[in-house]
């Protein structure tokens, strides 16, 4: 089984393109500060295991490495829809789909609509007291929710490849928030709120970061010719190894002109996260949540964990993972 799993990860790698996302450090930030937007009667479920629905932020970025399909759920290149607010593309999936084709749909991301499909599974596990459910849904849908609110993640030209900016993805989603969050940003935010329209909700945070991609571009381009070559990266070491890649200096000018951005669409995305989970809850008529003292996942779920983890490892050591 781990011999099929390892060719499929070389196999899939190659295949897709889009292989950028906010970083293991972002993903499980914004997992982890989501729990405490919660009111008390979800907290008493969520805080004792927050560890799990942070650690477990990044699963759907393995996956990547392991299932074709994965990638898509990630993205949505808006910019091949007309211009914004593109309005020729139709927000519901059906009519999309008799539109566009489901194989047009499939290459320029499905974001949204995979959202909302979670969504749909949250509630359907809330209803069922499901347990172990609850738990993954709510920790991978967080990673929708959080690379819903990527600039690049709606936008065609992800990581600068059209323009002369290739690392400009992991640049913004990965470098700034390792090297700033935790000591300058603010993740003081207000309570999670129900969402009446989750799916027009997850629209609006597309079209958001689709209007923001253009600055995400332009501000890096402009500080390039700022910067002498020696003073834009520096060698520094990265999970025990020593890589180039933007240096302090730069980073903290490229933050100061987006004018806080990173940080507010990390803000955001931990708010979105929280209310996605407690609009789930409320529409599932608000069940008590009395787990068991163990919550048990199936024996095809503890597997699925491992071989994500082999799968991660394998694509890791060969460079190919998120912010290499």
């Amino acid at each position: 089984m781990y011999q099929k799993l390892l060719l499929l990860t070389g196999i899939v790698t190659l295949l897709y393109q889009q292989a950028f996302c906010w970083g293991f450090y972002a993903h499980k930030e914004i997992n982890h500060h989501a729990v405490f937007l919660l009111p008390p009667a979800m907290m008493i479920f969520y805080k004792p295991h927050i560890d799990f629905i942070t650690e477990h932020a990044v699963d759907p970025d393995k996956r990547r490495y392991m299932i074709a399909a994965e990638g898509p759920r990630h993205f949505i290149d808006l910019n091949r829809y007309d211009d914004h607010p593109f309005d020729a593309l139709p927000r519901t999936w059906q009519k999309a789909v008799e539109k566009y084709g489901e194989d047009t749909l499939m290459a320029h991301g499905i974001v949204p609509w995979w959202i909302h499909n979670m969504q749909e599974r949250l509630t359907k596990a809330f209803i069922e007291k499901n347990y172990p459910a609850i738990l993954k849904l709510s920790a991978e849908i967080g990673h929708y929710i959080a690379d819903a609110h990527v600039p690049l993640h709606a936008h065609s030209n992800y990581n600068g490849q059209q323009t002369g900016q290739h690392g400009i993805h992991g640049f913004w989603e990965s470098r700034i928030p390792e090297l700033l969050a935790a000591t300058t940003f603010d993740y003081i935010i207000g309570k999670a709120q129900y969402l009446a329209h989750p799916h027009q909700f997850m629209w609006q945070t597309v079209l958001e970061s689709a209007a923001a991609a253009d600055t995400v571009l332009s501000v890096e381009k402009m500080l390039t010719r700022q910067f002498p070559s020696d003073q834009k990266y520096a060698f520094e070491e990265r999970n025990g190894t020593l890589i180039r890649q933007y240096s302090s200096a730069f980073t903290i000018a490229y933050n100061r002109h987006l004018q806080g951005m990173v940080e507010r669409r990390m803000r955001q995305s931990i708010f979105a996260v929280a209310s996605s989970w407690y609009t789930a809850w409320i529409n599932a008529g608000q069940p008590v949540l009395q787990p068991p003292a163990n919550i048990l996942f199936s024996e095809t779920d503890r597997k699925n964990f491992e071989e994500l983890d082999l799968v991660w490892k394998t694509a890791e050591s060969k460079g190919r993972t998120c912010g290499n």
